[in-house]
C-alpha cells in the first residue's frame, strides 16, 4: 500500500492515495447461478427497454424495436423519435406526462404534448398513448385529444432491430414484416388500423409507416386486429395494473406514484445484457447510454424491495458489480465501462443490501454481492482515514469522465452533495488528497456499514469476517463521539488542519442516529434541531443545509434544496430511537412535498425547492429523477410496509 503522509490538526498522520491492490482486475464477476438465471428471466418481452424514448418499445432478445415518431406536414418542428419527460425549463418541443407503467411492460400509458410550429408553452396537438404487450405481440392505441387544426400531424412506425442484433425488415403494402436473425424467434408482422399515406419527406433508415393522427389509431405486431380489439386489449391490462396497483398493503398514490417512475426508468444494458434502473431516461441519454450512480443505485434497490425482489436483486447486485480496480463502489459507472476511478460516493450499500435481506431472504443474493462490500468497507480506512475519522477526498489517478481529480470538486462529488455550503472555504490536501475536515455524515455512514455488512458476514457464516467489521465499527464510533458538540446539542463537522468545529448544519448531522452512536439523551437533543424553524423546520423540510447558513437563499441544488435521500436517512436514524414526534412529521410533510408536483405535473423531481416546494423552478432537477421518490417512502414505511 501506498501511504501519503500529512499533518491534521498538526499531530496525527493521514492515511490517503491509493488503496490496496491497484491493479486488480476490473471485470464483472458474477458468482451465483440464481443470479445469472433471474437476468435471464427478465431480459425478456416487450417493455420500454431503451433509454432513448418513452415512445419506443423493445422485445427482447431479438431487439426487435416499434419506434413511434411525430411529423407535422408543414412548417413546424423537424421530424422526432426521441420523447422524454423533462424539467420545463428544458424548452423541449415535447410536455410528457408520464402514467401507469407495468414493471413487465404488459401496460404503459402517456400523454404527449407536441407543438406543430416549434417550441411553445401550448401545445397544439396532445396524445393519450396506451399500450399492451399479450402473448409476445404489441399493441399500441394513439388517442388523439386536441390537434392542430392548420397542419395535419403524421405518426410515423418506423421498425428495425437495436444495437445490432441480426434481422431483416422489409415493407409490404400496408404491413411491416420483420425476421429476426436469432434461431427460434418467431417473424413479426406490423399493422396499423389506418391507411398509410406513405410520406416520402421522413428521414429513416428503415422501412416505416406513416399514418394521419386524427380520432384514434391502433398500431399492433401479429394478425389482423379491428380497433375494437386492440382497443378491449389494451383496456383488459390497463384494468389488470390498476387491479395489482389497489391491492395489497402498499395500496394508494404514493405507491403508485414511486412504482411508476421506477418502471419507466427501467432498461436494458446491451453492453452487458442485463436489465437495469439508471436514474432517469434523459441522464442515460446524456451519458451515452446508461449511467449508474452509487448511492442512486442503492436506493432504486430499496424502493423495488417494498414490492418487487427481482428488481431489487438486480439493481443492488449491478451497481455492486461496478467495483472499481482499486476496491470501491464508484461515483458513477456508465457505458462503455467508464468509471470515477478517483473517488466513491457515500457507503450505503451494506445498509440497503441487508435491507433489503430482511424483506426477501435470499441467501444467494447475499453471496453475490458480498466480496464486492466487503472490500469497499476495508477501503474506506485506507484511503480516507484522518487521526481515526473519515474524510471525502480525490485520488491522483486518470478519471474518465472530465479528468477532475485530486481537487475540492471532485471530492466534494465524493460526497454525493456536489456543491453543498459545507466544503465552501474547506481546504484541499494534496498530500492526503482529502478535505481538511473530518465529516460527520461520512463516519456515521461507515460505523452503519461495518455494522450492517457484519450482520450479513454472520448470516454467511464468516464470523472471522464479523469479528473484523464489529473491532472496525467500535473504532470509528469511539472517533465519531469526538465530534459530539455539548454546547450545540449536535456531532459537528471539524477541520483537520485547525481543529474547529464547523457551525455550517446539514442533515447530514442527523447521521449519528442512523450509526446509533448517540444516547438516547443525545438523540433527542439532535432531535430537537430538527423542529427549530432558524434551521431546518418549515413548511418544506428538509433543507439540505440549514436556513440560518447564508448559501441556504441559493436554492441551488445542494445549496439549501430538499433531497428525497436525505429526508431519507435522517428518517432510518429517527426510526432507530424514541422519536416518534420526528420520525412521524418527517414523513407527512416528504410526502405533502413529493404529492405536490406529482398531483399537478405527473413529476417527480431529483430535488425540490425548500421555500416554495417547486421542483421545476431550476434546470438543474431532472423531472423523472428515480430517488424523489424516496420522500413517499417514509410515509408506506410509517404505515408499517
Amino acid at each position: 500500500m501506498k501511504k501519503l503522509i500529512g499533518l491534521c490538526m498538526g499531530v496525527a498522520i493521514c492515511l490517503g492515495g491509493t488503496a490496496p491492490n491497484e491493479d486488480q482486475d476490473n471485470t464483472r464477476v458474477l458468482r451465483t447461478e440464481e443470479y445469472r438465471a433471474l437476468q435471464r428471466k427478465l431480459c425478456r418481452g416487450w417493455n420500454t427497454w431503451s433509454p432513448n424514448s418513452v415512445m419506443t418499445h423493445v422485445h427482447l432478445p431479438d431487439a426487435f424495436a416499434l419506434t413511434l415518431g411525430l411529423k407535422s406536414a408543414g412548417y413546424g418542428p423537424m421530424y422526432q423519435n426521441a420523447f422524454f419527460q423533462a424539467n420545463a425549463t428544458a424548452r423541449r418541443h415535447e410536455k410528457i406526462r408520464l402514467g401507469p407503467h407495468a414493471d413487465d411492460g404488459s401496460f404503459t400509458e402517456l400523454t404527449l404534448e407536441w407543438s406543430s410550429s416549434g417550441y411553445r408553452a401550448d401545445a397544439d396537438n396532445v396524445l393519450l398513448v396506451q399500450t399492451a404487450a399479450q402473448d409476445d405481440q404489441q399493441y399500441i392505441l394513439i388517442s388523439v385529444k386536441k390537434r392542430d387544426a392548420l397542419r395535419p400531424l403524421h405518426l410515423i412506425v418506423e421498425a428495425g432491430f437495436y444495437w445490432n442484433r441480426p434481422g431483416a425488415i422489409q415493407r409490404d403494402g400496408q404491413i411491416l414484416r420483420a425476421q429476426p436473425g436469432i434461431a427460434g424467434t418467431p417473424a413479426y408482422e406490423v399493422r396499423a388500423t389506418a391507411p398509410d399515406i406513405q410520406d416520402p419527406f421522413v428521414t429513416d433508415n428503415a422501412p416505416y409507416l406513416s399514418l394521419v393522427l386524427d380520432g384514434q389509431i391502433a398500431v399492433y405486431t401479429g394478425p389482423v386486429k379491428t380497433l375494437d380489439a386492440v382497443r378491449s386489449i389494451i383496456e383488459s391490462h390497463r384494468a389488470e395494473h390498476m387491479r395489482r396497483l389497489a391491492s395489497g398493503p402498499q395500496a394508494g398514490e404514493v405507491f403508485a406514484a414511486m412504482q411508476s417512475i421506477l418502471a419507466w426508468n427501467l432498461t436494458y444494458d446491451p453492453e452487458n445484457d442485463r436489465v437495469i434502473s439508471p436514474v432517469s431516461r434523459l441522464w442515460s441519454a446524456i451519458w451515452g447510454g446508461y449511467v449508474l450512480f452509487d448511492w442512486d443505485t442503492y436506493f432504486a434497490a430499496y424502493m423495488y424491495s417494498l414490492y418487487n425482489p427481482d428488481l431489487a436483486f438486480v439493481n443492488a447486485v449491478e451497481i455492486t458489480k461496478g467495483m472499481t480496480r482499486r476496491g470501491f463502489i464508484p461515483n458513477f459507472y456508465s457505458a462503455y465501462q467508464l468509471k470515477s476511478e478517483d473517488r466513491s460516493q457515500p457507503p450505503v450499500g451494506s445498509l440497503m443490501v441487508r435491507e433489503i435481506y430482511h424483506r426477501h431472504k435470499e441467501r444467494w443474493f447475499l453471496a453475490e454481492v458480498y466480496d464486492e462490500l466487503l472490500r469497499w468497507n476495508r477501503w474506506w480506512p485506507t484511503a480516507r482515514d484522518c487521526g481515526g475519522l473519515l474524510c471525502w477526498g480525490s485520488d491522483p489517478v486518470r478519471q474518465t469522465l472530465d479528468g477532475s481529480v485530486d481537487n475540492a470538486g471532485a471530492a466534494a462529488d465524493e460526497s454525493g452533495l456536489d456543491n453543498s455550503p459545507m466544503f465552501d472555504g474547506v481546504p484541499f490536501n494534496k498530500k492526503t488528497h482529502m478535505f481538511e475536515m473530518a465529516d460527520v455524515g461520512l463516519t456515521s455512514l461507515y460505523i452503519a456499514d461495518c455494522e450492517a455488512l457484519g450482520e450479513i458476514a454472520t448470516t454467511l457464516g464468516k464470523p472471522d469476517d464479523a469479528r473484523e467489521l464489529s473491532q472496525r465499527r467500535a473504532k470509528y464510533a469511539a472517533a465519531l463521539e469526538t465530534l459530539w458538540d455539548e454546547k450545540t446539542g449536535m456531532y459537528l463537522n471539524r477541520r483537520t488542519d485547525t481543529g474547529e468545529f464547523s457551525t455550517k448544519l446539514s442533515p447530514t448531522n442527523f447521521y449519528p442516529l442512523l450509526a446509533k452512536v448517540p444516547s438516547p439523551q443525545q438523540a433527542q437533543r439532535i432531535a430537537a434541531h430538527y423542529f427549530d424553524p432558524k434551521e431546518f423546520y418549515g413548511e418544506w423540510v428538509i433543507p439540505s443545509i440549514a436556513r440560518d447558513v447564508p448559501a441556504f437563499k441559493d436554492q441551488e441544488y445542494w445549496r439549501g434544496r430538499i433531497w428525497g435521500p436525505m429526508n431519507f436517512l435522517v428518517y432510518l436514524g429517527f426510526r432507530n430511537y424514541n422519536l416518534p414526534a420526528a420520525r412521524a412529521d418527517l414523513a407527512a410533510r416528504s410526502k405533502r412535498l413529493m404529492m405536490k408536483s406529482w398531483e399537478s405535473e405527473r413529476a417527480i423531481y431529483e430535488n425540490y425547492n425548500a421555500i416554495d416546494g417547486r421542483g421545476s423552478d431550476v434546470r438543474s432537477s431532472d423531472a423523472f429523477y428515480h430517488w424523489g421518490a424516496l420522500l413517499g417512502v417514509l410515509s408506506l414505511l410509517e404505515q408499517g410496509l
